[in-house]
């Protein structure tokens, strides 16, 4: 154990190991941070690179990429409310709203360092307990899997901040655009109208661009009072920029407002992450579901759940801590059964098959110094480095990003219509995916008008298709629908969706009838 720790350390402490993570933590707050360009494109875009590093440098790189991309997602969702990633997304509109309020650096701060905490965190859980949640995680079928994506799609309903009829019928229409396209279990075209690109479906990243981003640029436009407005609010935000004449180092070092406010939710931010690290390590969930579920739990353990929606710190501080947690958990099945958690840790899988590594069981057998159990060591060591590295980096960031508060609406808006075509059109260098975030930028700003959340409907879209993967392989496993509720750990999960959907309205209905009654 010792001799692999020594290796490990020394081969992370190398020069060029290093020098391979400041610059993955650099490119990774940049790509994180403009609009449509997830972590996985980034990580996706330097996977030629790591042919010519070594295992643990190539790893290095990939999980201070992601690590460093997520928490830049936060700045535009936060300074325009374009999420930079869609784990993001669920604590978008919070953010943005303490931006209108002047408050964006307090919200960057917290999401921040929320990040640093969740993701160390979640770092512990993949260092102390993988084995014990890999056998968990094991037991997972498809019927589990089933009640995991339901449970995701309800978080997403009953944290809207109107009615949670306009949230569900704002995911029924996440869940109808998830259907366009052929489904990966037949093939045939439904939804399409004749259009071929349409075939491959609506893409998530235009989707989320032309809700979030367009639709805002659009309100700003429409709204004749806007402009001044919108000025004053960015006045607003300036000053309180302006306050705040200190260097990065003395940021730093004067965080006792935000650390106060850690020790002071620290059983919050421990659900949070643990949440993070438990919904990370089951293949196919994400940061961006751990981010719902734990936004969903603190609104439901919340003094003020009034505020959720509307500047809440405590959902991104739970939810940010959650979504980086769960980096760390995706690793879990990753290594132990070589199956990705994530979508970031199947290209890492594809790279370690490619370096002669393969992940199993004994991957975490310590006793040996063997290359495969100084490469899990070298990725724990990696997790801890990439979330100290990002205190700085990410104070840069906030620094260098709050110059877009300086600039007035009538120029920054067509930028942000700008970087919404680019970030549209590059995931797939397709028109149609430049109309379909305008069409959702529409349909975002007619939802908002009426007071619709737009989460339920990016987040339909997102699990719409594995959703219904896994209700076909149920289905043809048994149509029996105790099948569904088989095992201890379904029967779970369908009795806290139920308990979710039900408790609120019997609640209500109980306080009604003792109001009626005095």
């Amino acid at each position: 154990m010792v001799e692999v720790m020594q290796s490990a350390l020394a081969q992370v402490s190398s020069f060029p190991t290093l020098l391979v993570i400041l610059f993955s933590a650099i490119y990774g707050i940049l790509v994180g941070a403009i609009p449509g360009l997830t972590a996985t494109m980034a990580v996706t875009l330097i996977v030629p690179l790591t042919f010519f590093l070594t295992d643990v440098q190539a790893i290095a790189a990939i999980v201070t990429t992601v690590t460093c991309s997520i928490f830049a997602g936060d700045i535009p969702g936060t300074l325009v409310r374009i999420p930079g990633t869609p784990a993001s997304a669920a604590y978008a509109a919070d953010g943005y709203a303490l931006t209108q309020q002047g408050r964006y650096l307090e919200a960057l701060k917290t999401s921040l360092t929320f990040s640093i905490v969740g993701g160390l965190l979640g770092t512990v859980v993949l260092i102390v307990a993988a084995p014990q949640l890999a056998s968990v995680a094991a037991q997972f079928t498809s019927y589990e899997y089933f009640w995991l994506y339901v449970l995701g799609l309800t978080c997403a309903v009953i944290v809207s901040d109107e009615s949670r009829l306009k949230g569900l019928f704002s995911l029924l229409l996440g869940l109808l655009l998830s259907a366009v396209g052929l489904a990966t279990d037949y093939s045939e075209p439904r939804l399409t109208f004749g259009i071929d690109e349409l075939i491959n479906g609506v893409n998530f990243i235009p989707a989320m661009i032309g809700l979030f981003g367009l639709s805002e640029v659009l309100r700003l436009v429409i709204r004749s009072e806007n402009k001044q407005t919108a000025d004053s609010k960015y006045q607003e935000a300036q000053l309180a920029m302006n306050e705040v004449k200190v260097s990065i180092v003395t940021e730093a070092a004067d965080c006792h407002g935000e650390w106060l406010r850690i020790w002071n939710r620290k059983f919050a931010i421990l659900r949070s992450s643990s949440i993070g690290a438990i919904v990370g390590m089951l293949p196919g969930a994400g940061a961006d579901i751990a981010a719902w579920i734990s936004y969903a739990v603190s609104k439901r353990f919340s003094r003020q759940p009034e505020l959720y929606g509307r500047g809440s710190i405590e959902g991104i501080s739970d939810a940010t801590g959650a979504n980086n947690a769960a980096l760390g958990g995706a690793w879990i099945p990753a290594l132990v059964f070589g199956i990705p958690g994530d979508s970031v840790t199947a290209i890492a899988l594809g790279i370690l098959m490619m370096k002669n590594i393969t992940p199993g069981p004994n991957i975490f057998d310590m006793s040996s110094n063997s290359a495969q159990a100084v490469l899990v060591m070298s990725i724990y060591i990696t997790f801890i480095l990439a979330n100290l590295l990002l205190i700085p980096i990410g104070l840069a960031a906030i620094r260098a990003s709050s110059m877009l508060v300086k600039i007035p609406t009538n120029i920054l808006l067509p930028f942000i219509v700008l970087f919404s075509v680019i970030g549209s059109y590059a995931l797939a260098s397709s028109y149609v995916d430049i109309w379909i975030m305008v069409a959702l930028g529409v349909l975002g700003f007619t939802l908002e008008r009426f007071r619709f959340p737009l989460g339920p409907v990016v987040l339909g879209i997102i699990m719409g298709a594995p959703l219904e993967h896994r209700l076909l392989q149920c289905l043809s496993k048994s149509t029996n629908l105790q099948s569904f509720v088989g095992s201890q750990l379904s029967m779970a999960l369908a009795g806290i969706c139920f308990v979710l959907w039900v408790f609120p309205i019997a609640s209500n209905a109980i306080s009604h009838r003792a109001r009626s009654r005095i």
